[in-house]
């Protein structure tokens, strides 16, 4: 038996013209300036008069208040910000670099390189070493080219997480350094 989820209406969230609750508004021209506590009616007949509209911008406080504003003109401003907003952040990957305990030069050379890459572009990296069969009674040796490695790496990073077993693998976590 399917279970149907009921959808409600959206509430609307601005509260903006006849949404507006009847209830005393302190009210502010679209100058700044405080033309009083009046009701919704004479608030509605003003914003009417001068052809914009009435919007609630502070509805928890006592009386709410409301400002006389183009209300497009402002939900497009408010939707410029948050698009502006969105477009500069980064959001922080974690990438994975596997390192064995007989890593050879060539290769630790190559997965430092490929670790730094991931730091200098603000990714956090999980560095990983599998222990497979009978190694796992040589993990020191694994922590030890763990430990290499984030030495390695120096001040590009900074270590968030210790190495650490966690089942047959050493986990560990670098995080890039603010500069």
């Amino acid at each position: 038996m399917d279970c149907i989820k009921q959808q409600r209406p959206n509430k609307p969230t601005e509260l903006v013209n006849e949404s507006i609750p009847n209830v005393e508004l302190l009210v502010i021209d679209e100058t700044g300036t405080k033309i009083g506590i009046i009701s919704r009616r004479e608030a509605l007949s003003i914003a009417s008069q001068r052809e914009i509209d009435l919007v609630v911008v502070s509805p928890e406080s006592r009386p709410m208040v409301a400002k006389l504003m183009d209300y497009s003109k402002f939900r497009y401003e408010q939707q410029r910000k948050l698009r502006e907003i969105k477009k500069n952040q980064h959001i922080v990957e974690l990438k994975e670099i596997r390192l064995s305990a007989t890593i050879d030069t060539h290769d630790f050379e190559t997965k430092l390189k490929q670790t730094l890459k991931f730091l200098s572009k603000g990714d956090k990296v999980k560095l990983t070493i599998r222990f497979f069969g009978r190694m796992i009674t040589h993990s020191d040796v694994g922590r030890t080219v763990m430990e290499k490695f984030i030495e390695a790496i120096g001040t590009n990073g900074t270590v968030e997480a210790r190495p650490k077993m966690d089942g047959r693998s050493m986990i560990a976590i670098i995080a890039p350094t603010n500069t």
